[in-house]
């Protein structure tokens, strides 16, 4: 499939997922939407069942790892899947949690208010939101009381100041609302949908993660 197919499959999918708002993810969508973020380096693959002695990864190198990989790649959408597997890693271990979201705050902080903080204040945000879909109830989060969703909007104005919208932050700010507020929702949906047009990769995302609609059905429902 082309990627002009792809987007436009891309597009059908979203009308008829958010656009409509008939279709929920199973789960937390920020947690169980695996990624597809091609040949790029991320954290390793990491079940949701994962616990602390079931592995082989060293939970004492997550925050530098994370680190590493978010300053080194400019996709969003690596930094969105690099989050969701720290996410799943630091739920088992508090102190590593707080530590990771601490430095990332740090990080912003450091980075000023400024067109190039945008990744900063977003992987913040992300993160945030990542922790409040996964950390239970009873256990120790340490984004409470961290707005995220208006974090990662904060990086998207930096973004629309300096080169207009940026379609893959769209996405990830499409995700936090899935469950409201349906206005913001929609219109970072409506944001993301017209980004896919020239994102193939996003395109793919979006056209993978949500729903089970065949490629024919689906460019129907968009109206080819």
């Amino acid at each position: 499939m082309n990627s002009q197919s792809l987007s436009r499959s891309a597009i059908a999918v979203a009308l008829l997922i958010f656009g409509f708002s008939t279709f929920a993810l199973a789960g937390p969508p920020m947690i169980c939407h695996v990624l597809n973020i091609g040949t790029s380096q991320t954290l390793p693959a990491v079940d949701l069942n994962y616990r602390k002695s079931s592995g082989s990864y060293d939970l004492a190198n997550l925050t530098r790892d994370t680190l590493a990989i978010l300053d080194s790649d400019p996709s969003v959408l690596v930094h969105m899947e690099t989050l969701r597997r720290a996410t799943i890693y630091a739920r088992q271990d508090s102190q590593v949690a707080k530590e990771l979201i601490v430095r990332l705050h740090a990080r912003a902080e450091r980075s000023g208010d400024s067109t190039r903080s945008a990744l900063s204040w977003f992987d913040l945000g992300y993160l945030a939101e990542t922790y409040k879909q996964w950390i239970g109830r009873g256990e120790p989060n340490p984004a409470s009381g961290v707005d995220g969703y208006a974090l990662v909007r904060k990086a998207i104005s930096f973004r629309e100041s300096d080169r207009g919208t940026d379609p893959e932050m769209e996405f990830a700010a499409a995700l936090i609302t899935m469950n409201g507020p349906e206005r913001d929702h929609n219109d970072h949906v409506q944001k993301a949908i017209a980004g896919a047009k020239v994102d193939p990769l996003l395109a793919e995302n979006l056209a993978s993660s949500f729903g089970n609609q065949t490629v024919s059905a689906m460019l129907i429902q968009a109206g080819k």
